[in-house]
């Protein structure tokens, strides 16, 4: 469910199906029949497993620091589907969610997508209503049959590729690979995080047979960390960034950073942008991103992370960030995560455990993953209001974490004054 469509739908009269349905050809009649507003797009188109929603922040910051009007599509939400569709960091409006209803209405699309064809509909028509310059498209679920895999980009960007969606994208990285592969067009650039090797093999297979450059993290540009922070080189651009300095922390996020500066140095000359160095360390530097590793309050952090691959990110970064301190974590986690890795990986740092349940369909029990963890001190979490709001000890760091929907979740509560 993406919180806060319904009332829109209803309100308009406009239906769609809940359900999870990979393919293209219902959103291409839907466009088609709304007079396709995703062809009056410039567009940077992100999938992977993770580090998508990092890399496009990244990206626009730095093209908000020369003064580019910046569209981004994203998923899941941060609170509710209004802030799925920004422009400039400002979420879609109501007034502008209307009007684009409007037009869905009248476009006669009803009962033809699902919830998140819908969405994506409505992405791209408020983006070619509002004329902006570039849009920054994230994958919802693959790419090769994702919803947002209707556009011809610019540039690609695979940041990773782990086993994820196993149910509809395949259970070997092999096949997770060639669904991601997906959204490479013909001679548009990919640009490529660390792979594993067969999902790289992948990759190279359809960009040889998309005649696609690839351009590959630590062979065709490179990030390292110096005293004043880190560096950016890209050899065939003759390009080098010092004092790059970030508030995402983890070495991942420099990675992250360094895939965003080279789709940044692509799209540049088709945007007739003359690129600034001290813009791009600007807009590295402006670059956060609610739920990755966010501090929410003193020594209490939220982080998304919901796979083995970004949970193992999540454990570096505490082993780096905190050493010696008490870690407690709260957990909530969509049952068609590996929650058994998840959780082991957790419990080599994590002194507590507090598992809350997630108001989703998707979502594992708390009382379930409760029985699967072999932590020594766990718990169930009853009473959110009084545990997350009382003041946590100096030597403790307690992390809520397991999946962008409980984040969203707890917001919500947060904002509507409940249990919170």
């Amino acid at each position: 469910m993406i919180p806060g469509l319904e009332q829109y739908k209803e309100k308009w009269n406009v239906t769609s199906d809940r359900a999870i349905k990979p393919g293209l050809q219902a959103i291409k009649d839907a466009l088609a029949l709304m007079g396709n507003p995703e062809q009056r797009l410039a567009v940077v188109h992100l999938a992977g497993t993770n580090g998508k929603g990092s890399t496009l922040t990244f990206i626009e910051q730095i093209l908000r620091q020369h003064g580019l009007r910046v569209g981004k599509f994203m998923s899941p939400c941060i609170l509710d589907v209004h802030d799925q569709i920004q422009i400039d960091g400002s979420p879609i409006t109501a007034l502008q969610m209307d009007t684009v209803f409007q037009h869905l209405y009248a476009s006669n699309i009803s009962s033809k997508l699902t919830d998140f064809e819908l969405l994506t509909c409505t992405a791209f028509l408020h983006f070619a209503n509002q004329d902006v310059d570039i849009v920054l498209l994230e994958a919802g679920m693959g790419g090769r049959e994702d919803s947002t895999n209707v556009v011809e980009p610019l540039v690609s960007i695979i940041p990773s590729i782990a086993l994820e969606h196993t149910n509809f994208l395949g259970t070997t990285l092999t096949s997770i690979a060639h669904h991601k592969a997906g959204i490479i067009k013909a001679s548009k650039p990919v640009i490529i995080g660390a792979l594993p090797e067969e999902a790289e093999q992948v990759i190279r297979v359809e960009a040889s047979q998309q005649q696609a450059s690839v351009l590959k993290l630590g062979q065709d540009f490179k990030v390292y960390a110096a005293e004043q922070g880190d560096v950016y080189e890209n050899d065939a651009k003759q390009i080098v960034i010092q004092a790059l300095q970030r508030q995402l922390l983890g070495q991942h996020q420099a990675q992250n950073m360094a895939l965003a500066i080279t789709a940044f140095f692509e799209v540049a000359p088709i945007l007739n942008v003359t690129p600034a160095l001290n813009k791009v360390q600007a807009g590295v530097q402006n670059a956060t991103v609610p739920g990755r590793f966010e501090q929410v309050s003193q020594n209490l952090y939220f982080d998304g992370a919901h796979n083995p691959a970004s949970i193992r990110m999540l454990v570096e970064t505490v082993k780096q960030q905190f050493p010696g301190k008490r870690i407690e974590f709260v957990l909530g986690i969509l049952a068609d995560k590996d929650v058994e890795e998840v959780l082991r990986i957790l419990e080599e740092v994590g002194d507590a455990f507090y598992f809350m349940d997630i108001d989703n369909e998707r979502a594992m029990k708390a009382d379930r993953i409760l029985q699967m963890s072999r932590a020594q001190e766990k718990k169930i979490l009853v009473n959110e209001q009084s545990f997350l709001r009382e003041k946590i000890s100096q030597q403790t760091v307690r992390i809520v974490t397991g999946s962008l929907y409980l984040l969203s979740d707890i917001r919500l509560k947060l904002k509507q004054g409940r249990n919170f």
